[in-house]
């Protein structure tokens, strides 16, 4: 039995923890978190006209909640290593909240913009945080559903937040986007009475450390919106210093033992490309609805809405799929999965809206089982001393992913103007097909060290 699965059992003997409850009331708060996070985007032309904004500047509404949003979840997943989960969810929560009341009564863009970034670190508390009870107090036998149902609830926010933000701006104002969240302060009670009463631990957080992460992922993040040179200088500098940093500092930020830990990097980057491919869909889709078949903005969110629908359905399955066959099965379903869609939406794309549904079914349930089983992988292969922060270093990079997914697919429209949308269409995913294949590679890299390392184990234990 794993150290992991051995912590967690002691700790379920010590600390009653009643993980249906606490698994379904985190699901709702992730629900509403993720919903943040992708109904404004719908709001964004209306709000560039009401404020008289120019694109690049209205475009920090996304740009400051996505780079705050990654910064926190690291920040709070470190924390979690010595502070009790249950005092820094009720911080980002009342963080979150407070930051809804004020942007649903904002008449200024600034106080619009902060209100958004306030939230973003907020809301970097539910999701930092949602996987780690999980690997702590919830045995290996049972954890994959727990995380399935997780990763559901945040498949469900992507497909319905495009939807729901196009019904309340268009009938009642952007403003009441903000009421949505502020509607995370009703689960305050509920977690209190459900979460675990952890102690205190000693420790120290590296507050050098976090400014140096976040000045570094921020240029990262800047560099990929903005293509500036002088940009790129400045973030290749901030690494440089941000790593020679983290091998002095005695407890730093950013433990470097989870950054040497080669299966640990292999499952980043495995996950890394599944946000990549899924926020990479998740721009092209509205694009490609809009532009060929003429769709408008609630007609998007209701071609998207079936395949989100479907993959919190398929979850279930997903997570029940983990508890009995383990990690690596489904893993290579969910490959699989993205390798087909890829393959459709290159070449069945602009024939039809409803191929468009259908395809993306085959997307959402492979992102969903790419996810899910990489947290609950993560957690079974490092000891629960490190889970805080390899789940806040793995979130950070699953930002990271998706952020250069959008981008990548905004190149790569730019340089194929003028062509035919099917050609266009078809290149993009033809390329994408590509990505899948490499994460395969990887992932095979991946099961063939652990293999090994299986094999050594049992030649120690027969002698």
């Amino acid at each position: 039995m794993s150290s992991i699965s051995i912590s967690s059992l002691e700790n379920d003997k010590k600390v009653p923890f009643q993980e249906n409850k606490v698994v379904l009331i985190w699901s709702l708060t992730t629900l509403l978190v993720v919903m943040n996070t992708t109904m404004f985007n719908v709001a964004l032309p209306v709000v560039l006209e009401e404020f008289q904004l120019k694109s690049s500047t209205a475009s920090w509404l996304v740009s400051g909640y996505s780079i705050m949003f990654a910064l926190s979840t690291l920040t709070f997943g470190r924390l979690s290593d010595f502070i009790p989960i249950s005092r820094l969810l009720m911080i980002g929560i009342c963080l979150l909240g407070a930051a809804s009341i004020i942007g649903f009564f904002s008449g200024h863009f600034l106080l619009l913009l902060g209100a958004r970034i306030v939230q973003a670190a907020g809301a970097g508390a539910v999701s930092g945080l949602g996987m780690i009870p999980a690997g702590r107090y919830i045995p290996v036998s049972r954890r994959g559903k727990a995380m399935a149902i997780l990763a559901s609830a945040a498949s469900l926010g992507f497909g319905l937040g495009p939807v729901l933000g196009g019904v309340i701006t268009q009938f009642f104002g952007w403003n009441y986007l903000f009421a949505i969240t502020g509607l995370t302060f009703l689960t305050i009670p509920f977690f209190q009475r459900l979460l675990p009463k952890e102690p205190l631990k000693k420790g120290q957080f590296d507050v050098f450390g976090a400014l140096l992460t976040g000045l570094s992922v921020t240029g990262l993040l800047l560099f990929l919106s903005t293509f500036s040179y002088g940009v790129l200088a400045v973030t290749v500098l901030l690494f440089v210093v941000w790593w020679r940093y983290l091998h002095w500092k005695e407890e730093p930020f950013v433990p470097p033992v989870l950054l040497r830990n080669k299966q640990f990097s292999k499952l980043l980057f495995i996950n890394c490309t599944a946000f990549f491919l899924n926020f990479s869909n998740l721009f092209l889709m509205p694009i490609m609805l809009a532009t060929v078949f003429g769709k408008a903005p609630v007609g998007v969110g209701l071609v998207i809405f079936p395949g989100a629908v479907f993959a919190v359905i398929a979850g279930q399955w997903i997570g029940r799929m983990i508890d009995r066959f383990g990690n690596k099965p489904v893993i290579l379903l969910g490959q699989l999965l993205f390798v087909c869609a890829m393959v459709q939406f290159a070449f069945l794309s602009t024939v039809s809206p409803y191929l468009i549904l259908t395809t993306y079914m085959f997307a959402s349930v492979g992102f969903t089982a790419i996810s899910t089983s990489m947290t609950n992988e993560v957690t079974r292969i490092l000891p629960i001393s490190q889970i805080g922060s390899a789940i806040g270093i793995l979130q950070l990079m699953q930002f990271f992913g998706a952020g250069l997914g959008v981008t990548v697919s905004g190149l790569l429209l730019t340089v194929q103007e003028g062509l035919a949308a099917e050609i266009v269409y078809r290149n993009i995913y033809l390329c994408y097909t590509f990505v899948v294949i490499l994460a395969g590679s990887m992932y095979g890299f991946y099961v063939r060290k652990e293999r090994g390392k299986q094999g050594e184990q049992d030649v120690t234990v027969e002698l």
